[in-house]
């Protein structure tokens, strides 16, 4: 039986979503204020898999605006700061490629990302005077610049409106990154992430309830000598189909580094970080010429942050199939 035009064209924004938790949001514990995961990636659908085998295309516009309290000394690209403002636009591109629905009894989903952004911050520099005195000097550092690569994985499970999932991904650190400055996107080290998905997704009522939780494990920056700490992120969302074209909902997320930073470089030692954030998102279901799209709007305040910035995530992603292997016809 043919699938429904409007349901399948709701399920490639999920699809995305789902295996999109990539980029760099600041997390000042974690060398350079950047976590590999993309807090608030984990919405609606973060369990679902593609519907058919093929090409997907997602695309995220993120604006990141945060600061950190004057008193509270942070260690960015080697630097001690404190007193930080920092803005970071960036694009994530993703290409998916679905080879099967029947791997292992589910589906298959592999791809990259390729981050541009373009940080901007403004801190005070921490220097410790005669007498153990710290005097700060204002400074600003803004670039626009190409981050690491990052390789996508996810294989996925259906049963009943119940969806399962779980999914890898792994930072390649060839991207531009400047030593010693304080507005970076890539991170100059070996990463990895791991996460389990579930979503349950009702057509009939319109209603999804997705969870999300994962490890980030980080490795070592040879240049600054720092060895970021693990990290453990959970999301969770719920959102209600409205019409055939608009659904609302809302989510959350919490972050939590689990072990320490390490190295010469970690200057401030052990420095946990963590945050919580809430918000809303709302999504358009349209056509972009004769494919489904759909376009979605997430804003999630932070809150509750504990040595790292806290701020506002503001998201604009597009999502559509650039190619899709129909069944043949009966």
């Amino acid at each position: 039986m043919p699938r429904d035009p409007l349901h399948q064209n709701s399920c490639l924004f999920l699809i995305a979503a789902a295996v999109l938790p990539l980029g760099a949001v600041p997390a000042m514990a974690d060398e350079n204020g950047a976590s590999l995961y993309l807090l608030g990636s984990g919405g609606p659908g973060a369990a679902v898999s593609p519907p058919l085998p093929g090409v997907y295309l997602d695309n995220i516009v993120m604006v990141y605006d945060a600061s950190s309290h004057a008193s509270r000394d942070l260690t960015i690209g080697g630097n001690v700061v404190a007193d930080v403002d920092s803005t970071v636009a960036a694009n994530f591109t993703t290409l998916l490629w679905v080879p099967s629905t029947n791997v292992l009894g589910g589906t298959l989903t592999v791809g990259g990302t390729l981050p541009v952004g373009a940080p901007m911050i403004d801190a005070s520099a921490v220097i410790t005077g005669p007498q153990g005195r710290q005097l700060g000097v204002r400074t600003h550092d803004s670039a626009l610049m190409v981050g690491d690569p990052i390789a996508t994985a996810m294989m996925g499970w259906k049963s009943g409106n119940m969806h399962y999932a779980v999914s890898g991904m792994l930072n390649v650190p060839v991207g531009h990154y400047r030593v010693g400055r304080l507005a970076n996107i890539a991170f100059h080290r070996w990463a990895g992430d791991v996460s389990v998905a579930a979503t349950w997704l009702d057509p009939k009522t319109g209603w999804d309830v997705s969870g999300k939780v994962g490890f980030t494990f980080n490795g070592h920056n040879e240049d600054t000598d720092y060895n970021s700490g693990n990290d453990f992120h959970a999301e969770l969302a719920a959102e209600k189909k409205l019409s055939s074209k608009f659904s609302l909902g809302a989510q959350g997320y919490y972050f939590q580094q689990v072990s320490d930073d390490t190295g010469a470089g970690a200057k401030l030692g052990a420095y946990r970080g963590r945050v919580l954030a809430a918000g809303g998102t709302l999504a358009y279901d349209t056509v972009l010429g004769r494919s489904p799209a759909t376009i979605r709007l997430q804003v999630l305040q932070e809150f509750d942050a504990k040595n790292r910035v806290e701020g506002t995530n503001f998201m604009l992603s597009l999502s559509l199939p650039l190619h899709m292997k129909m069944p043949a016809k009966e």
